[in-house]
């Protein structure tokens, strides 16, 4: 792989750093501390076991530590902190499913509440520990279902036990900046804390039950139809890597700039609208998977999308590939991994990279 450490990326602040991720056997984080450690950081991951076989975190086979435990293992985490030194926290251990969320609902309370604030305890004991990035959704959002991108001022709400439980999140999340790590104190404390809240985020290396990327995915290896639930619904898809950089300028930023202590929006450009079953559509340009549509059973929001402007504007980060495109990098990287065994995570990397150079983005300068 191209050296990423010689590029420089994000000012090269990453390089030699000593990053904590939570969360990182999953979709997101096999990616982001896949990305850390190219570019030269000593990465260590916290999280539970990996959730799915197969597993993208599994097969990248990473040589960076990594700590399998719960984060509502207080005393685990303290010392793996204390021991550890971070200098750089991203946050992302949670109970991610929306689904999942109506049959666990006391451990989707306990992690996504509870659990941060014992993260956020462990940062705040880690003197060592500069930048929180805490990694929420868009879902945060009291959603009226209004054909208009969720602003981060907008009220914070969920009728679902994920979304409400991300949503207290957020507010404990505030309480905890401003009581702890107010950016008055900083000279005191010397923190920041920031919130980032993504779109629906698709990738290859997502196995995980009821998302409707691995769903696709399951029906085509089992030779079965796929149920659709919500065929009209929009969503702010978006691939992970366009997330990831967002998280990483943040990461970034926060270690010398205390007004980013805020929370930050991460999607594509508004103009996009693509339904549920046009992403269908895309995806079966490459992969065919024959799907059907039934009534949902449980309550879910049919329109959600991101106004990213403050992001644009705070971080100078712009979303570089289109949803189409996106759709079609996840569908080419199942294709490649299943019929030809390959995994082509280091490609999508490189390609993103380098057209995010071509766009003139700040951050890879």
């Amino acid at each position: 792989m191209e050296d990423l450490v010689n590029q420089h990326l994000f000012g090269g602040i990453y390089n030699n750093k000593k990053v904590l991720v939570t969360g990182h056997t999953g979709f997101k984080g096999s990616w982001l501390c896949y990305w850390l450690d190219k570019m030269g950081a000593e990465v260590l991951g916290y999280s539970l076991p990996a959730p799915t076989n197969p597993s993208h975190f599994e097969l990248l086979n990473s040589s960076y530590e990594s700590v399998i435990a719960d984060i509502r293992e207080t005393n685990l985490l303290n010392d793996t902190f204390k021991r550890f030194q971070p200098d750089i926290v991203f946050h992302m251990a949670a109970q991610p499913l929306v689904r999942l969320a109506y049959e666990l609902i006391d451990e989707t309370y306990e992690t996504n509440v509870m659990g941060s604030l014992r993260v956020y305890e462990a940062c705040r004991q880690t003197k060592s520990v500069k930048s929180i990035v805490s990694i929420t959704t868009d879902k945060v959002y009291e959603n009226l279902e209004e054909d208009r991108g969720f602003v981060e001022s907008d009220p914070l709400g969920g009728k679902d036990p994920y979304s409400a439980s991300k949503a207290a999140m957020e507010v404990m999340t505030n309480s905890y900046r401003h009581s702890y790590f107010h950016h008055d104190k900083l000279s005191e404390h010397n923190k920041v804390l920031t919130t980032v809240r993504a779109g629906n985020v698709i990738g290859g290396g997502d196995w995980s039950k009821d998302r409707l990327i691995p769903d696709l995915i399951r029906a085509y290896r089992e030779k079965e139809t796929v149920l659709i639930r919500s065929p009209q619904a929009v969503r702010p898809w978006q691939h992970v890597l366009e997330c990831l950089a967002g998280y990483l300028v943040v990461g970034q930023k926060s270690l010398n700039d205390e007004r980013i202590a805020d929370a930050y929006n991460f999607g594509p450009d508004l103009n996009e609208k693509i339904t549920v079953e046009e992403v269908i559509k895309i995806f079966n340009q490459f992969i065919a998977v024959d799907y059907k549509i039934e009534a949902a059973d449980l309550f879910e929001s049919t329109m959600l999308r991101l106004n990213c402007e403050k992001a644009q504007q705070d971080l100078k980060w712009k979303p570089i590939w289109s949803a189409e495109e996106a759709l079609k990098r996840s569908a080419r990287w199942y294709r490649d991994f299943y019929e030809q065994r390959e995994l082509t995570t280091e490609n999508d990397l490189m390609d993103y990279i380098n057209q995010a150079k071509e766009s003139g983005l700040e951050w890879c300068k």
